[in-house]
């Protein structure tokens, strides 16, 4: 666990706690307090996901080049602002704005986080730490619906105040980056490792070098070596983990289920706590079983989870067995969230790992962007409240599943 880890983790949670004091409250205040329909709430998060998505291809790529710090206080910066707009808006178009510039802000730290985190830790490691690392992210996301909760309860179920309550850990977060280090960038490389994906190269933190990988007299710097075109592997990846993605929705259009199922905006807050904690608890022992067997494995485990609480989300109204199936569906973050992030970071050299977290975040983000689109656009068809797209996405992941398992090894 180097330093960073450790700063990263506790910013994360301090970020997180804010976030999801704020984000349960969501659906209830677009739909219950400012009159939006539900296609709204999924227009909101496609947006803002979108947004993000974008933001994490830029700043991936442009940190490997300049700094990786000052981007990622930047990004925290921003999500904090976006939450001082969410909770002064009087109108849903003000919500989207400052979704937008939270998720602008995520999507602008996201990469150079993730790539700092990276640095400096062994490849067969990287799995518990990114698994640390969200359960420290998720812990926050436990502790913000419970401080949410406590605020309703003790302003007789003022959503204002809960919304302004949840400012001020995102301004303590940005201040908690300054103690982050940044070194400086990766060793420069050759132009055979930096590319090179096939077995027996080198992979950042392995000990053993690689047979095809030569030192040539005049190394490139870091900014050359980030040029170079990323592994046909990670390549590979990215794009079945893409497709993957477009079943994957906002988890907002979920709680709005739970709500319209006859759940209270206290019951939900609870229900999302559960979720929460559930991601909390699974995600470093996802990270420790991504060091010990094929990543691809351990994420078809992910959206079996996945699977089993959207059919079962989409089937079931109302009762405690809601909070069951939030409980295995926050296994699905648990043991993809941090397992796809260290899968990406060992698939590239260290000065590559900026742009590799971007194209991956980005992809994986424009993902949720569509699959918030065409959820929302059908929520109501069918049984409606959100049953027809909960049931077709479950469908898809359960057939995706297997397959992902068969590939593991030729992925990795």
């Amino acid at each position: 666990m180097t330093r960073n880890v450790q700063v990263l983790s506790a910013v994360s949670l301090m970020q997180d706690a804010a976030s999801e004091m704020l984000y349960p409250l969501l659906p209830v205040l677009l739909t219950s307090v400012l009159g939006a329909p539900a296609a709204v709430v999924g227009l909101v998060e496609g947006l803002a996901e979108g947004a993000a998505a974008l933001m994490k291809y830029l700043s991936g790529r442009f940190s490997d080049r300049t700094g990786r710090k000052p981007l990622v206080g930047l990004g925290y910066g921003l999500a904090a602002v976006g939450k001082v707009v969410v909770a002064a808006s009087a109108i849903w178009p003000f919500v989207l704005v400052g979704r937008v510039v939270d998720r602008i802000g995520k999507g602008i730290r996201g990469a150079p986080r993730d790539a700092l985190l990276a640095d400096g830790v062994p490849t067969p490691e990287l799995g518990r730490v990114f698994g640390f690392h969200r359960t420290a992210d998720t812990l926050g996301a436990v502790i913000g619906p419970l401080v949410g909760l406590a605020v309703l309860a003790w302003t007789g179920g003022n959503i204002r105040v809960a919304l302004w309550i949840a400012v001020i850990p995102a301004f303590l977060s940005v201040a908690l980056v300054g103690l982050v280090h940044e070194s400086k960038r990766p060793a420069a490389v050759s132009t055979q490792a930096a590319t090179s994906s096939e077995p027996g190269a080198t992979h950042p933190g392995s000990t053993k070098p690689s047979s095809t990988a030569r030192p040539i007299d005049a190394s490139p710097s870091a900014a050359a070596v980030a040029r170079h075109p990323l592994p046909r592997r990670f390549t590979r990846v990215v794009a079945v983990l893409t497709l993957i993605a477009l079943v994957n929705f906002p988890d907002a259009l979920v709680l709005l289920r739970v709500s319209q199922i006859g759940f209270s905006v206290t019951g939900v807050i609870g229900a999302y706590v559960v979720y929460n904690l559930s991601y909390a608890l699974v995600s470093y022992p996802g990270g420790v079983l991504a060091d010990r067997m094929p990543r691809a494995r351990v994420y078809a485990l992910g959206l079996l989870c996945f699977a089993i609480g959207y059919i079962g989300l989409g089937l079931v109204h109302g009762g405690w067995v809601v909070i069951a199936l939030l409980t295995v569906y926050g296994g699905f973050n648990g043991l993809t969230d941090g397992v796809g992030k260290a899968w990406i970071s060992s698939l590239v050299p260290p000065a590559m790992r900026g742009r590799a977290q971007g194209v991956f975040q980005g992809f994986m983000g424009g993902s949720v962007l569509i699959a918030g689109l065409w959820a929302g656009l059908i929520w109501n068809l069918g049984p409606g409240h959100g049953a027809l797209p909960l049931v077709v996405s479950g469908v898809i992941a359960a057939i995706a599943a297997p397959l992902l398992w068969a590939a593991g090894r030729r992925l990795g």
